[in-house]
């Protein structure tokens, strides 16, 4: 069975090695991750250079998303071998850079005493310490453990984004943005976001390059204002570790499947992202509860799954990715698909105004109903820049879904939409050169059969409509 859920991979020591890459793409890896918070940028532009290499030795259309750090707070350091923090003890914090210990811990944010209140919640690393501010006074605050563990080196510390006052994206994530995008970076991930115009301000240092920018969903504030930074987006990230922090954890599920169910109306690609396959780090098999993660971030429609230190730093990057892959494949064959088109085609017309968007709405959810009517094998999307075939993938028909477009950097973002198999094809003068070209080629790359049925979309070369879709036929291949 062809996967239609794509999956991306972060690359680290475990991977980063032309062997490994190209067994992590034979093995189904579809986006590579490279995690600006770890190592310097000339290191990550080695890394893209290498995925490219890799990619072009498997001839796979592998894009490339770059990570940005965004804000960090971190604590100051503690003594060699850490200190553990016990449930009930009292402690402060205050602001500063100098060295941390069981009694006072130093926070590089100097507005720590303005910005938290009593009552506030105060996360140490990875979520496993908690503090609970109990008053706030002229030098430091003080709290209480609520969940204890042992703490060491500097580790971050998580305040209430709400009253951060630190900007995302930071004066760092903007420089990084404008030398990955230089160096021909498919897609930079925005951490922290809170509005919209936090994604306009790296699109502003981007704009010359043809990279796409994805928001990381991770605070409350940018779940509140979900549509207008998904409208101000390329692709989205339910990025479930800080945003479990942020909100109790119980919330997490439901709000992966909010903001996924709004992405895949908006024919915007979404991800899915952190712990999926955690335990396969130094196991050679997943735990039940993450398969069934996967599985559930699949029935919910997500465009990709995502794997880091799994990948980064794991014991068997390609195994993880493989059973990854298997998962997927045996959900989506589970998945109630079928219902997705009947509720798209009633929002739409609820949602869409612009009259060229109309255009394009209407014609894909008009090929999504004469593809299941004539049974065709593959719907095949035309496309310059890649909204036709995203927009087609927000049905999740059953026919195949091939991408074809003659610019290369389309055909690598579209490795992130869900079920599609992007093609690169010449650039054609008319619509019959366009939809015969588009069966040939793939009649020639084995994607579909002789005698079989097709439905193709484009947009006429003149686009006399102004719409990005205005064309529709249904092909018997010869």
């Amino acid at each position: 069975m062809n996967r239609r859920t794509k999956i991306v991979a972060t690359i680290g020591p475990a991977s980063e090695s032309p062997a490994m890459l190209e067994a992590l793409l034979r093995a189904g890896v579809d986006v590579v991750r490279l995690n600006l918070s770890h190592g310097p940028l000339e290191e990550h532009v080695q890394r893209l250079r290498a995925v490219r290499a890799a990619a072009a030795a498997v001839g796979s259309p592998t894009a490339v998303l770059a990570d940005l750090p965004g804000p960090k707070v971190r604590a100051g350091r503690f003594p060699d071998g850490g200190v553990s923090l016990m449930v009930g003890q009292l402690l402060g914090l205050r602001p500063g850079t100098g060295p941390s210990d069981a009694a006072m811990i130093t926070v590089d944010y100097p507005s720590l005493l303005a910005d938290v209140q009593p009552g506030d919640r105060i996360v140490l690393g990875d979520g496993g310490i908690t503090l609970r501010v109990s008053g706030v006074g002229a030098d430091a605050l003080s709290a209480n453990v609520e969940a204890g563990g042992l703490v060491q080196g500097r580790p971050g510390v998580h305040l209430p984004s709400e009253r951060l006052r630190l900007a995302a994206p930071t004066a760092e994530d903007l420089v990084l943005a404008a030398a990955m995008a230089a160096e021909g970076v498919d897609f930079i991930g925005v951490s922290f976001v809170r509005e919209a115009i936090d994604m306009e301000r790296v699109r502003q240092v981007t704009a010359p390059h043809a990279v796409r920018l994805v928001a990381k969903i991770e605070t409350i504030p940018a779940v509140a204002n979900l549509a207008a930074i998904v409208a101000a987006s390329d692709a989205v990230m339910v990025a479930r570790g800080d945003l479990g922090i942020e909100c109790p954890l119980e919330d997490v599920p439901h709000l992966q499947k909010r903001i996924i169910r709004h992405c895949v109306e908006a024919g915007v690609p979404v991800i899915t992202a952190t712990q999926m396959l955690e335990s396969m780090i130094v196991s050679p098999a997943p735990t039940r509860a993450e398969v069934s993660d996967v599985a559930n971030a699949v029935f919910d429609g997500t465009d990709a799954v995502m794997l880091s230190a799994e990948t980064a730093i794991g014991h068997d990057p390609v195994l993880v990715v493989t059973t990854m892959a298997q998962i997927a494949v045996r959900a989506e064959s589970e998945a109630s698909y079928a219902q997705w088109g009947a509720r798209l085609g009633r929002v739409q017309r609820q949602q869409w105004t612009d009259a060229t968007d109309r255009i394009t709405q209407a014609i894909t959810h008009a090929c999504a109903q004469a593809a299941a009517d004539a049974g065709a094998e593959a719907i095949l999307c035309c496309t310059r820049s890649g909204r036709t075939a995203r927009a087609m993938a927000r049905f999740r028909p059953t026919a195949r879904l091939i991408g074809l477009s003659p610019d290369m950097a389309t055909v690598r973002s579209l490795s992130l939409t869900w079920g599609v198999t992007p093609l690169h094809v010449d650039t054609y003068g008319s619509t019959d050169e366009l939809v015969w070209f588009a069966v040939e080629s793939a009649v020639r790359h084995g994607l579909v059969d002789a005698g079989s049925v097709v439905a193709v979309l484009a947009g006429a070369p003149d686009r006399t409509s102004g719409a990005a879709t205005d064309v529709l036929r249904l092909v018997r291949v010869g």
